[in-house]
């Protein structure tokens, strides 16, 4: 027992990366080495959707990675990563835009010098972009288009935000983009201040050394991190007719002052199964919470899908009714430690390491593990209670996604 207590605080004490800025490019690296066999460096730009200059944009700029670059062909960067075993990936969110490179301890020189010239040499020949790029970017929207989660979660952020967070992360079927409004984008965001390196299995000296080896030749411009306007929320309410899947409902609210009560909040409504396979009958609909934290905004609430609208709207009046009642001792002990459970676990894998640093290296702001979870134990019932008074007394964010004659309108189920 005392060895695993000890194992576990080793582990806790290196749970978050250490933040260094490389030397010469002056580009801030965070880094964390738990002993694994593999290494992940990402690339994080700030070119959200939030950032790009119409419709779609952001969303062309994320299919033209790994390209034709001064150094490299499309085919040769694909052949190359092959030959060393690596894995070469892109996401996007509203805020960043993420080129990642997975591979073997040792490879990292190549990789790194891989992801550097995507952003210091890309070429954004017109042959791939008809060929290559237009073809993903449609894809993607049309498979966006047939999740009915996708679809009200979009939505949700039109209604909640407008403009900024409000933009889609994807391209429209009426809005094409052009080649030069991505290159122009791509030059905008494509500077010193608005990209950040996080790296997994690897030193951050090691790391931050190896980026400004990279960037010698051909470095980043300098200029002043891109800007947005600062976020307002609205909240509203939409019916989107489809036929596509389940029965769907957003129940959401925003807030431009974000607290760790939110997650706590969120927990609590819709929290997840303690056992993978319940004896008891599930449900009819699935309640799923959605919790969206921004550098300057949140949209907290939850999904509720189901096979038919009678099922969802039982759910849906269920989750309002849970948000409105008070938190007994229990619950809210409860309520905390699955908060608590759902940030430690999510840094557990890349993908949540690099979101959970992400906003915070550009900030400056304090990137350990612990202060997140001591903020979380801070949250009493007080504190609860005054944010869904606050939280009810807006307006709300509700997205019906399906049969619209049948799903319930938002007073309906008590918003």
């Amino acid at each position: 027992m005392l060895v695993a207590r000890a194992s576990t605080a080793k582990r806790l004490a290196r749970s978050f990366a250490t933040v260094v800025d490389s030397k010469a490019s002056g580009i801030k690296v965070a880094a964390i080495d738990n002993g694994q066999p593999t290494t992940a460096v990402t690339f994080l730009v700030k070119a959200g959707s939030r950032y790009e200059p119409g419709p779609g944009v952001a969303h062309a700029l994320k299919n033209f990675a790994f390209k034709s670059t001064a150094n490299r062909s499309t085919l040769g960067t694909v052949r190359e990563s092959d030959l060393y075993g690596g894995v070469l990936s892109t996401s996007l969110s509203r805020e960043y835009l993420a080129f990642t490179s997975e591979f073997l301890r040792g490879d990292e020189s190549f990789f790194t010098s891989v992801l550097t010239s995507v952003l210091t040499t890309p070429k954004f020949l017109p042959h791939e972009y008809t060929e290559y790029v237009l073809p993903v970017v449609h894809d993607e929207a049309a498979v966006a288009s047939r999740s009915p989660g996708t679809i009200a979660v979009e939505a949700a952020h039109a209604l909640a935000f407008r403009t900024g967070l409000g933009a889609s992360l994807f391209a429209g079927p009426h809005t094409p983009v052009s080649l030069e409004s991505v290159k122009s984008f791509a030059k905008e965001a494509f500077t010193s201040g608005n990209v950040a390196v996080v790296g997994t299995g690897i030193d951050s000296t090691r790391l931050a050394e190896l980026v400004d080896k990279a960037l010698a030749d051909a470095a980043l411009p300098t200029s002043s991190p891109i800007t947005a306007a600062p976020s307002k929320y609205f909240g509203g309410s939409t019916r989107i007719d489809s036929h596509e899947g389940p029965q769907t409902i957003f129940i959401g609210f925003g807030t431009t002052t974000p607290s760790p009560v939110f997650p706590v909040l969120c927990a609590h409504i819709a929290p997840t199964q303690s056992l993978k396979w319940p004896s008891a009958p599930r449900p009819s609909a699935a309640v799923t919470s959605v919790h969206l934290p921004y550098s300057d905004a949140l949209l907290t609430g939850v999904l509720v899908q189901g096979a038919d609208a009678r099922s969802v709207t039982e759910a849906a009046k269920a989750v309002v009714e849970k948000l409105k009642k008070p938190l007994n001792p229990d619950e809210l002990k409860t309520a905390v430690a699955r908060a608590k459970f759902a940030v430690a676990a999510a840094t557990e894998g890349r993908d949540g390491l690099v979101e959970a640093i992400g906003g915070k290296i550009f900030s400056n702001a304090n990137a350990s593990i612990e202060s997140t979870l001591a903020a979380l134990d801070k949250v009493d019932g007080t504190a609860i209670s005054k944010a869904v008074s606050e939280l009810t007394a807006a307006t709300p964010t509700y997205v019906a996604v399906g049969d619209v004659k049948t799903l319930p309108y938002a007073d309906e189920i008590g918003l």
